[in-house]
C-alpha cells in the first residue's frame, strides 16, 4: 500500500472549483481495511438480499469478496492512487485511480449509502475529467452490468466500448 498523504487528488484541485472546500483526500493505510470493507459491503448488500443467507453469511460473504477485490487491485494497479474520500475528515468513501501517459483508469469510486445523491460522486468525476481533459487524456472505467452508474457515466459523456462479460469497459475522451 502507498502511505504518502495526498491532500490534491488531482493537479488541478483547487484551481477548477469543482470540488468543495469540505472534501480531503488521504492514501489509504492498513488501518483503513475495516472501513474499506464496510464501504464494499454497502455498496453490495441490496443485491444480497435475494440470497438465500442470513445477515451473517451475507457479511462472511462480501468480507470474502473485498479481500479478493482488493487483492485484484493491488496486484493488477500497483501504480495507482488508492484514495479514501473524506468530508469534514470523516471517511465517506474511495477514489483509486491509475494514470499513465495517455489515459486516466478510474479503478474504482464509492461512497457510503448516506453520501449518495448530493452531488459529491458527480464533482469528483467532473474534477477528473477536468484533469483528464488539461492533460488530453482519455478516461476508461470498467462498469457492472447491472451497475446504474453506468447510464450516470453514459450522462457525462462516457462510450460503452467493450462488452467484457460482466463488466462494460468504457471509455471518455477529450474534446479537441
Amino acid at each position: 500500500m502507498h502511505n504518502a498523504d495526498n491532500n490534491n487528488w488531482l493537479a488541478c484541485t483547487g484551481q477548477s472549483g469543482l470540488l468543495s472546500d469540505t472534501l480531503q483526500f488521504r492514501t489509504i493505510t492498513d488501518q483503513d481495511m475495516d472501513f474499506l470493507a464496510k464501504l464494499y459491503a454497502s455498496t453490495r448488500w441490496e443485491e444480497l438480499q435475494k440470497a438465500p443467507w442470513d445477515d451473517a453469511q451475507r457479511f462472511a460473504f462480501l468480507n470474502e469478496q473485498f479481500n479478493a477485490q482488493h487483492t485484484h487491485y493491488q496486484s493488477h494497479y500497483p501504480h495507482a492512487e488508492y484514495l479514501i474520500i473524506q468530508q469534514l475528515k470523516e471517511p465517506i468513501g474511495r477514489i483509486y485511480l491509475d494514470r499513465d501517459d495517455t489515459s486516466i483508469c478510474l479503478i474504482d469510486i464509492a461512497l457510503l449509502p448516506e453520501h449518495k445523491g448530493q452531488g459529491i460522486g458527480t464533482q469528483l468525476l467532473k474534477e477528473l475529467l477536468t484533469e483528464a481533459q488539461r492533460d488530453n487524456k482519455k478516461v476508461t472505467i470498467h462498469v457492472e452490468n447491472f451497475n446504474p452508474a453506468y447510464h450516470w457515466y453514459v450522462k457525462h459523456g462516457f462510450q460503452q466500448k467493450e462488452d467484457r462479460g460482466v463488466y462494460q469497459y468504457m471509455e471518455w475522451y477529450p474534446s479537441n
